[in-house]
């Protein structure tokens, strides 16, 4: 790193107001959730649980989330990634407050997530751990990410998007 140069900052963004979350599949299948404590029995699947202030969404096409997937985990890098119920779109848990400056093509970015359990099949990398929790993955290292795995489809024949 050179001394004397200005470095860049990371810009931080508040939290997600409780109560303004979109679902996070965007199939539009929500899992059938209360708005008492954000959880409830989906028809004999289990259960999904609100987490409107810890994370943001951001979405993407199924081959372009997927090749974004495998370039994270050789970074060791991925968080909690999600598959949309119709199999269209991945899902990628962010930090909170993500939503307020993401602006990439080819993506969108929702504030808010609702988590289905860690066994439902949906899941492409679950959560982890001894208590199952969502890690996010970084939002500049997904850009990032998301960036090479475009370059990379694109000059496979498989682009644009």
């Amino acid at each position: 790193m050179a001394t004397g140069v200005p470095q860049y900052r990371r810009p931080t963004a508040p939290r997600v107001p409780v109560g303004h979350t979109p679902a996070l599949l965007p199939d539009g299948l929500d899992g059938g959730l209360r708005p008492d404590r954000g959880t409830s029995s989906a028809g004999g699947g289990g259960s999904a649980t609100r987490a409107p202030a810890d994370y943001d969404t951001v979405t993407v096409t199924v081959r372009h989330g997927l090749e974004t997937v495998d370039i994270l985990r050789l970074r060791r890098a991925c968080g909690a990634v999600l598959q949309s119920a119709g199999g269209s779109a991945v899902s990628f848990l962010v930090p909170a407050g993500t939503a307020r400056s993401w602006h990439l093509p080819g993506s969108s970015c929702t504030p808010g997530a609702d988590l289905l359990p860690p066994t439902d099949p949906r899941w492409v990398m679950p959560p982890a751990g001894p208590q199952s929790t969502a890690r996010p993955t970084d939002a500049w290292v997904l850009r990032s990410a998301l960036c090479e795995a475009a370059c990379t489809l694109t000059a496979g024949g498989l682009g644009p998007f």
